[in-house]
């Protein structure tokens, strides 16, 4: 299985949390699509645990804080300076929400909000490295933000992160960004009725078999599945209204 215990380069996304209004049944749901296990939730973090998925760390899920704010995965970037990113984003015309913050021996975490209004995250990796575990059942896929002005937003984050972009053919304006070779996300504009910002697409056996668990489970479908060149994808919901997408490899 592709696993990785160092940090990630610069601009990779290379965590993701969740908020739980509930955590013990978004534990049971998660368990049950995604087949985590889960370790950690000491009080001196806040309750955070670290959802693992056969022994390695695949995201992380805490209480939610902000009853206000939507229950939402939270996408990070991987970066080796969170307090000059930091300064890029506000350069850039973004907000930090949250100043980089040292998170004990495990890393320095920060909060910011695109121009746009949509948040994302800053990991500078310690002992945390970020995800362990990641393109295979259970783990971390691809990380795409959907907006209201696509052009704006690349100039946003290659100013933040330094992304160069690729318009994917047959996509509506769709590109995945990088930082070198390999494509490490995407971005396009927003689509009626699907989620805005920033979502987490996770790998499934079987996209079918996962959406049948998400809707037993509570949640809802809110794009069906399809096939596409990738493979057979579909968006959905969890109970309290997270969305994110789950997407069964070609290969697989």
């Amino acid at each position: 299985m592709p696993t990785r215990d160092t940090v990630w380069p610069s601009g990779t996304p290379c965590w993701i949390d969740y908020g739980a209004p509930d955590v013990e049944a978004a534990k049971a749901f998660y368990a049950e699509v995604l087949g985590w296990t889960y370790t950690g939730g000491d009080p001196e973090f806040g309750g955070y645990l670290i959802c693992q998925r056969n022994g390695c760390d695949a995201a992380g899920l805490a209480p939610h804080q902000d009853p206000v704010d939507p229950p939402r995965w939270t996408t990070y970037f991987a970066t080796d300076d969170a307090a000059a990113t930091a300064a890029r984003i506000t350069e850039a015309g973004g907000t930090v929400v949250f100043p980089p913050m040292e998170v004990g021996p495990m890393g320095t975490m920060a909060i910011a909000r695109d121009p746009q209004g949509h948040p994302f995250g800053l990991w500078q990796g310690a002992q945390n490295t970020g995800v362990q575990v990641y393109g295979e059942p259970g783990a971390l896929s691809w990380n795409d933000a959907a907006v209201d002005d696509p052009a704006a937003a690349r100039e946003f984050y290659s100013a933040v992160f330094g992304f160069s972009w690729e318009e994917m053919p047959d996509s509506g304006g769709y590109c995945t960004f990088s930082t070198g070779a390999q494509p490490l996300g995407g971005l396009g504009a927003t689509a009626e009725s699907l989620p805005t910002g920033w979502t987490t697409c996770f790998s499934v056996a079987v996209t079918d078999e996962a959406v049948r668990q998400v809707e037993a489970a509570g949640g809802a479908v809110l794009m069906a599945a399809e096939d596409t060149p990738y493979g057979r994808i579909a968006v959905v919901r969890d109970p309290w209204g997270a969305p994110f997408s789950v997407m069964q490899d070609v290969l697989g």
